[in-house]
């Protein structure tokens, strides 16, 4: 049996449209911080995922005209937070534009001295290994340089489906 399948070309493609299409994906959710001349720098990041094991690497998606991107750049080095599924509230207030994002926010060092948010799932401190243009994202490309000893824990992460905040329970995915 074949059945149609509908298509629209490049064109045609609305991008609010497109943003909910790939809502249909499941991600987790990061913080992706950084500190340079004592200013605290982090941005809620949904685009990060593994790209190589030897080397270590990792990539997260960057909109080119973020405020983050060329502090990043500065300091040569930033950190993954990986939130769990209490940090809901944590992801919001990093997902904000302009705000006084870490004040009350609990954080320590990283061995390259990037705040890792406390509470977070897990972490990773990595520097700057190459960017990649595309579209209105860069392509950031970091390089593993230390992680969370802990790899095992009680806590689920945090994830985003379909617009909104999900979780994971024993059972499966709370929608």
């Amino acid at each position: 049996m074949t059945t149609a399948i509908s298509t629209v070309g490049t064109h045609d493609i609305d991008p609010a449209r497109f943003r909910q299409s790939l809502g249909h994906y499941a991600s987790g959710l990061t913080v992706v911080t950084t500190l340079i001349d004592n200013e605290l720098i982090g941005f809620t990041c949904q685009s990060f995922y593994s790209v190589s094991t030897e080397p270590p690497l990792i990539s997260i998606c960057v909109k080119a005209s973020s405020f983050s991107l060329p502090k990043i750049r500065q300091a040569k080095r930033f950190a993954v937070n990986i939130l769990s599924a209490e940090q809901a509230a944590i992801s919001d207030i990093f997902a904000q534009r302009g705000a006084d994002k870490w004040q009350g926010i609990d954080w320590t060092p990283s061995p390259s001295n990037c705040p890792i948010i406390s509470g977070s799932l897990h972490w990773l401190d990595c520097e700057l290994y190459a960017e990649h243009a595309a579209g209105d994202h860069l392509i950031v490309i970091g390089k593993v340089t230390a992680m969370n000893d802990s790899l095992t824990g009680s806590k689920c992460p945090l994830l985003y489906y379909r617009g909104q905040y999900r979780q994971l329970r024993d059972e499966g995915l709370v929608v």
